[in-house]
């Protein structure tokens, strides 16, 4: 298990070495990145600064020309930082060589692409085996290891068919299983969904966290999807102008907004399928009704989307019971409390079994 580090990276686009250099410093004492541009400047990331904990999916999200996909190939070397510094498991990559780096690429780090990069001359188990070629596995237990990863992204008995026979999404599950063979420890997917149809787009996102939930792979996925991100991501850090202006959970993102651009960037989202019973819930009264008092009304765990959990609520004439693995009921959620967050009309209660009790 992996943890990925970035300590206060920039990355400067100059002609000359000393400009990129100079423009840091003038970032530092907090010069705007547009005076640097009308030198023939370019400052794609300004001190950037996050943690990755090992097995998270750490989503990095912004508009174009905010910074994410230069920021997320300067953490695999593609780009050298201006300044800063980027730790993977405490080793500071951005000392290494060429060479050494190279290394660390072919066998650390796997990255998945927008637009799939599939070579059209080879076939699917071809494909998916190429980072073990470039690593010198051997044909056999490079084979084997790329069909394992092929059936874990429901690609087995493909392995014989050509790239230009498979769909968009099975063709991003090829480059998304060649990544995974390599058993790399880091996985950067830059955009790796944004060319898929909407219905083969959430496929793959299911695909993604099913296979999370096995793998606990250290991922960063790059996206300007905000449901995407607030679907995929543990930790979120939203991007504009080359700053990172918020990080935190989609729950910290999307109730408590750092400034008014990122208010208005998550206006539209959907807070009824990305937060959850856990965000809303009161501390457990201690007359909460429960199976011993004859209530049989539903009760949710602390994971359930405030979408399902406003059906409960329409058949509860009391707040809904937040129960954990083993029924414990360790909150509530009252049904003005839940319409509060999804700005929604209150509408009233169905009867309920525990009100029959009453009767």
């Amino acid at each position: 298990m992996s943890t990925l580090q970035a300590e206060h990276v920039y990355k400067v686009f100059a002609r000359r070495p000393g400009d990129r250099a100079a423009a840091v410093r003038a970032l530092e004492r907090g010069a705007d990145r547009d005076e640097l541009r009308a030198d023939g400047t370019t400052a794609a990331v300004i001190d950037a600064s996050f943690r990755v904990e090992p097995g998270e999916i750490f989503v990095v999200m912004g508009l174009s020309g905010s910074g994410k996909s230069t920021l997320l190939r300067m953490l695999n070397g593609l780009l050298e930082p201006t300044a800063g510094r980027i730790l993977f498991d405490g080793e500071d990559l951005t000392a290494l060589g060429a060479r050494e780096m190279r290394h660390v690429r072919s066998t650390r780090i796997s990255m998945v692409f927008q637009h799939f990069a599939l070579f059209p001359h080879r076939d699917v188990l071809a494909n998916a085996a190429y980072g073990l070629e470039v690593q010198g596995v051997p044909r056999a237990e490079r084979e084997r290891r790329a069909a394992e990863a092929l059936t874990l992204c429901g690609l087995g008995g493909w392995e014989k068919s050509w790239p230009d026979e498979l769909s968009g999404g099975m063709q991003q599950r090829v480059g998304l299983a060649r990544a995974l063979a390599t058993d790399a420890d880091l996985l950067l997917m830059d955009e790796s969904f944004s060319a898929l149809d909407p219905l083969i787009r959430r496929d793959m996102q299911d695909q993604l966290l099913e296979l999370q939930r096995t793998l606990k792979k250290t991922i960063v996925f790059i996206t300007h999807d905000l449901n995407e991100a607030m679907r995929l991501g543990d930790s979120i850090a939203v991007m504009r102008d080359g700053r990172i202006v918020q990080q935190g959970t989609a729950e910290d993102i999307l109730t408590r907004p750092a400034d008014d651009y990122v208010a208005s960037f998550v206006q539209d989202v959907d807070r009824s399928r990305v937060l959850t019973a856990d965000a809303v819930m009161d501390d457990a009264p201690e007359d909460v009704p429960d199976g011993a008092d004859g209530c049989t009304c539903p009760t949710v765990s602390a994971d359930t989307p405030l979408a399902d959990l406003c059906a409960v609520s329409a058949r509860v004439p009391h707040a809904v019971n937040v129960t954990d693995a083993e029924g414990a009921v360790v909150g509530s959620v009252p049904q003005d409390r839940l319409v509060a967050f999804i700005g929604d009309e209150q509408r009233p209660p169905m009867a309920c079994a525990c009100a029959e009790v009453a009767a």
